[in-house]
C-alpha cells in the first residue's frame, strides 16, 4: 500500500517549485492563481527570494503548501494515494490533495492559519528545541518539571523529539536534558512555540475559518497529526484540524499506524527530505523516496 506524505515548515529553500513553474502549463496556472489568491508575488520569494524572506511564517506556510499541493495535482492518475498523511501544515497540504477541500479554499485557510500563527508568535516570544537520543516517556517527565510553558511539541521519530514553549522554559529544559544523558538539546531558529498552549489564540482566529470552510470526505484515510489515526469523516477531520495548533504532531506514531495498516511505500511530495528520513528511522522495511 502507498502513502503519499507532505513536509511542514521548515522544509522550505529557495528556488521551491521553479521547475515545476517553467515545465509545466498546469502548475504554472495554480501558482499564478495563488498569486491572486495571496495578494502578491509568492512565486517571486519562492524562486528567487532570500532565505530570511522564506522563514517568515506568512511567507512560508503558503510557500510550501503550494509546492506540495502543485506537485500533486501534477502527478495526474500517478496520484493513487491508499492513505496520506502531512506533518503539522503539511496536513492541510494532504487535505487538499486528498479532495478534503479546493485548491483555492486550503490556500486561504493556509494564509489564516500563517498570519494567526504570527501574530500569536509575536505577542508571545517563544521558541523550540529538538531533544535527541531521550524516549518519550522521559521528555514527557522532564517537560512536566519545568516551571513555565514547556511542552512536547512535534514527536517524529524513535528518540527524537521538539519540545516547545517560553524561551526561559526551554533554556531551562535543555540544561535538564543534557544533565539526564540527551545526546542533542539543540535550540531551533524558529518564529515561536508552535503546537504549544502560547498558539491558543492562533487556534482559536483558524478554529472560524475552519467551521466556515466546506469539507468533503477524502479519497482514502488520512492519519491526523493530533492522535495518530486514520480519518475520513470531514466534521472529525475539522475538529482534530483546529486542535492541531495546540497539541504535539504525532509523527512517529502516525508512521507506526500506517505501516501497520499495511504501507510499504512512502512518497513525499513538496520540499525537502524530512519525513523520509523520519518514516525511514521508524519503520523498517517501507519503501521511501520523494518529489520536489
Amino acid at each position: 500500500m502507498k502513502a503519499f506524505v507532505f513536509p511542514g515548515q521548515g522544509a522550505q529553500f529557495v528556488g521551491m517549485g521553479k521547475d515545476l513553474y517553467d515545465n509545466n502549463a498546469e502548475a504554472r496556472e495554480m501558482f499564478e492563481k495563488a498569486n491572486e489568491v495571496l495578494g502578491f508575488r509568492i512565486t517571486d520569494l519562492m524562486f528567487n527570494g532570500t532565505e530570511d524572506d522564506l522563514k517568515q511564517t506568512k511567507v512560508t506556510q503558503p510557500a510550501v503548501f503550494l509546492h506540495s499541493v502543485i506537485l500533486a495535482k501534477t502527478l495526474g492518475d500517478e496520484f493513487k494515494p491508499d492513505m496520506v498523511a502531512g506533518h503539522s501544515l503539511g496536513e492541510f497540504s494532504a487535505l487538499v490533495a486528498a479532495g478534503v477541500l479546493p485548491f483555492e479554499q486550503g490556500l486561504k485557510l493556509v494564509e489564516t492559519r500563517a498570519l494567526a500563527m504570527q501574530k500569536a508568535c509575536e505577542a508571545t516570544p517563544s521558541t523550540m528545541a529538538a531533544i535527541i537520543g531521550m524516549d518519550d516517556e522521559k521528555v514527557e517527565e522532564i517537560c512536566s518539571s519545568i516551571d513555565g510553558v514547556c511542552v512536547p511539541a512535534n514527536y517524529n521519530s524513535p528518540g527524537q523529539v521538539v519540545i516547545s514553549g517560553t524561551f526561559e522554559a526551554i533554556e531551562a529544559a535543555c540544561a535538564k536534558f543534557k544533565e539526564a544523558g540527551a545526546r542533542r538539546a539543540l535550540p531551533l531558529k524558529v518564529g515561536g512555540a508552535f503546537h504549544s498552549p502560547l498558539m491558543e489564540p492562533a487556534r482559536e482566529e483558524l478554529a472560524k475559518a475552519i467551521h466556515e470552510a466546506n469539507f468533503s470526505e477524502p479519497i482514502c484515510p488520512i492519519y491526523q497529526d493530533v492522535d495518530a489515526k486514520p480519518h475520513t469523516n470531514p466534521e472529525e477531520i475539522k475538529e482534530n484540524l483546529i486542535k492541531q495548533l495546540t497539541a504535539p504532531v504525532r509523527w512517529s506514531h502516525i508512521a507506526q499506524n500506517m505501516a501497520a495498516d499495511g504501507m510499504t511505500e512512502a512518497v513525499e511530495l513538496g520540499p525537502g527530505k524530512v519525513l523520509q528520513g523520519l518514516i525511514g528511522r521508524t519503520c523498517k522495511g517501507v519503501e521511501v523516496s520523494g518529489m520536489q
